[in-house]
């Protein structure tokens, strides 16, 4: 008779050797780093339950757990859940604390927001919104400061209305972005960067931009009262610094402090803990710095948990046994760590991308082994491929394997989302089950915002700004490609033209549209599609709410999970509608608006973005990126565009996302940003170039983390593929094309 899923969950935890070492802690401070696939949550989880069930704790205290993000903190509960009741037979929910860091960063300011200038109403803003009031701030300083870009643009692109209008202002912003977040990691208020910029001998034009537009965000978050995520953690830490006393209680609330993920913390976050445990407490760091992948996008660095790994008085334990993968995955793995420590770039080698422990499977007898090992399932492909060429290869494999692998779990893996959409057509195109992963909570909230501007325009039909705003949302798969990019912005430049919207939705006489596209037909064909939806649209209006939104819905959206969003929507409007009969399109855009802005809940929205489960797909093909991959496995995994573009090594010909077409000298305009504001910290010397020069070799080291992420996705068959990009001039990735030569002579070793 089978087990049922409570028999199962009280199963006893059974650990292996370097598991049993970690378990065996007491108190004091100890790093563990842990490969992927070790059981690292089960072994912190279970930790956790130990000290709960056995250290001498007061009746108010409790061993806090901190992680990185929400879906972790449900995970964690779930196992501490399991472990109490099932082998320490004792209540659950007592003895321990689950947060994310920012979650207790938040829980010490709102205990305290006086001593940091907070009023007790503080709100604290999202991403989103925090990016809508920079979006502001930036167009306003763009369009205010015409000639700014003179002094960064290349020849080519100088006198290129387009970029000044479009590219210049989105890197200003990104730009901007940046340097704020490690302003406020370096706890420089925007006076004090004014302050420092007027005291320093050399003028720093990218400083003093994103200053500007730091004082302008930070205006911002004061007007509505408000903080963003960097100022929870900075914040949280200054009243800590401030109140002894406070600090002195959180200590004895806290006796134990176990930190999953470290490799992602950042400097602050990670002083925020040091205090918290206080010299000599009990502390218990676990992470693996070779996953360290959101370098680029955050205040995060891995070298943090190695220097605190290597400190005098912490314990410095691995978790190195997996029994996700293969022998052969595993070797793989492995075989990448190697070359990374020998690396032919100096520089790079010079920044450990990877380091020991390697890899090993599970001990003989392990409940959790590793699957039979086929090196044939390895499948390192060494032909160059277009774009196209590439997907074609991988629909053509997945064709012949999924049919007879309707058990197991499948992922393609992108380096970004728009390569993931382009993906997902051609899957659909070919009625290949798919299951897409690509977009985040913030996306969820990216749905909500597209169909709130359409309510909007359908609330003020008549409004051309609007109309336009409309084709953007229309056209929302097509972004991120830079073509596309392109057309979408001329289409809605043309669109806000109109003077009259009613002649172009509604010709009478003479067809607007006609006599102002007369020479492009497919434009005419295109905008003809376009506003027969807009007609479309404006006679489902006198509908109830919840069908207008389905009709929308059914118009604009193709994936499953966006679909499934404007579903939650609609039913959120029909009940928001019961309870306020009053209620007309201008209540239902503005109930839109606060859910899209994160001020209002529905049960469409989920804050916990990383609960995809890949064993719920069998016999489907997740489409995620490579960032989104992370924590998750599958049975088979493609790893796409593995190019010298996307994987690069610092050689002369390799290219950078990060370093734009038309900036000049190929400067990497925010490394440099960060660079003028370290200067503003130091007071030193600001070098031009320097900093885009180092930032090509973290960016390689990051990028090699991140081939070692995908690669260790795959529990059973792996398929590495390239292509040459857009300009049919990149290469195979030097870390790919050594794997694949590797592989080659284990092979041939072994025949």
């Amino acid at each position: 008779m089978p087990e049922s899923s409570e028999q199962i969950e009280r199963k006893r935890f059974v650990p292996r050797p370097a598991q049993a070492e970690v378990l065996a802690y007491r108190g004091g401070k100890m790093g563990v780093s842990a490969v992927p696939g070790s059981g690292k949550t089960a072994t912190l989880s279970y930790l956790a339950a130990s000290l709960v069930a056995n250290a001498d704790l007061a009746d108010d205290q409790e061993v806090l757990i901190v992680t990185l993000v929400k879906s972790a903190v449900g995970n964690f509960a779930t196992s501490m859940r399991n472990y109490l009741q099932g082998e320490f037979d004792l209540l659950p929910y007592l003895g321990y604390r689950v947060r994310t860091l920012h979650g207790l960063a938040n829980d010490i300011v709102h205990e305290r927001p006086g001593l940091v200038g907070l009023s007790d109403a503080f709100t604290v803003l999202d991403e989103r919104a925090s990016d809508d009031i920079l979006d502001e701030a930036v167009e306003t300083w763009t369009r205010t400061n015409p000639d700014a870009a003179d002094a960064f643009l290349n020849g080519e692109h100088f006198a290129n209305q387009y970029t000044r209008n479009h590219h210049w202002p989105d890197t200003v912003k990104s730009v901007a972005s940046a340097f704020i977040k490690q302003a406020k990691d370096m706890q420089i208020t925007h006076d004090e960067a004014i302050e420092r910029i007027q005291k320093h001998p050399q003028n720093l034009p990218l400083a003093s931009i994103c200053t500007t537009l730091y004082e302008q965000y930070e205006r911002g978050l004061r007007y509505r009262g408000a903080v963003d995520f960097q100022d929870l953690i900075r914040l949280a830490l200054r009243i800590l610094q401030r109140d002894a006393d406070y600090l002195a209680r959180l200590r004895r609330r806290f006796p134990y402090i176990l930190e999953d993920e470290a490799q992602d913390s950042s400097k602050l976050q990670e002083e925020i803990l040091r205090l918290l445990a206080g010299e000599g407490g009990n502390w218990v760091r676990v992470g693996d710095p070779n996953q360290a992948i959101y370098e680029t996008f955050t205040t995060a660095n891995p070298r943090y948990l190695r220097d605190f790994m290597d400190e005098i008085d912490v314990k410095a334990l691995a978790l190195p046994n997996s029994g996700r993968n293969t022998q052969s995955i595993i070797s793989l793995a492995n075989a990448l760590i190697d070359w990374s420590l020998r690396h032919p770039n100096a520089a790079i080698r010079s920044k450990q991308p990877l380091t020991e422990p390697h890899i090993e499977p599970t001990p003989a007898g392990d409940p959790q082994g590793n699957p039979p090992d086929d090196a044939q399932a390895v499948y390192l492909m060494g032909e160059k491929y277009t774009g196209d060429q590439e997907r074609e290869a991988v629909i053509q494999s997945l064709k012949q394997w999924l049919p007879e692998n309707g058990h197991r779990t499948c992922a393609v893996l992108l380096p970004i989302n728009s390569s993931g959409a382009k993906m997902v057509q051609r899957l659909r195109a070919e009625n290949i089950p798919y299951v897409e992963n690509l977009r985040s909570t913030s996306g969820t909230r990216a749905i909500v915002g597209s169909l709130t501007r359409v309510l909007g325009y359908l609330e003020d039909p008549t409004n051309s700004q609007l109309l336009a705003d409309v084709y953007r949302v229309w056209r929302r798969d097509d972004r991120g490609d830079e073509d596309a990019e392109r057309s979408i912005n001329n289409v809605a430049k043309v669109l806000r033209g109109v003077k009259t919207v009613e002649d172009y939705l509604y010709p009478r006489k003479s067809d607007w549209l006609e006599d102002t596209v007369e020479d492009d037909e497919t434009m005419i064909a295109h905008l003809g599609q376009f506003r027969a939806m807009i007609q479309r649209w404006q006679a489902a209006v006198d509908l109830p709410i919840d069908q207008l939104v389905l009709t929308v819905g059914g118009d604009l959206f193709r994936l499953d999970t966006d679909i499934a969003t404007a579903y939650s929507v609609a039913l959120h409007l029909r009940r928001f509608h019961e309870l306020h009969p009053e209620a007309r399109m201008p209540e239902f855009t503005e109930e839109l608006r606060e859910i899209a802005k994160g001020n209002r809940n529905f049960n469409g929205m989920s804050d916990s973005e990383d609960t995809f489960d890949p064993d719920k797909h069998k016999g489907e093909v997740t489409v995620t990126t490579m960032h989104k991959a992370k924590g998750l496995e599958w049975d088979r995994v493609y790893i796409m565009s593995a190019n010298n573009y996307i994987f690069p090594s610092d050689d002369p010909f390799d290219s950078f996302m990060s370093e734009k077409w038309f900036v000049r000298d190929g400067l990497n305009l925010e490394a440099e940003a960060l660079a003028q504001l370290a200067a503003l910290k130091e007071g030193s010397d600001y070098v031009p170039g320097q900093a885009t020069k180092a930032a090509r070799v973290e960016y390689a080291a990051e990028r090699l983390r991140l081939l070692y992420v995908a690669i260790t996705r795959a529990r059973r068959e792996l398929v590495i593929t390239w292509n040459s990009g857009r300009n049919g001039d990149q290469i195979e990735a030097r870390p790919a094309a050594y794997l694949r030569g590797w592989w080659a002579q284990q092979q041939e070793a072994e025949s």
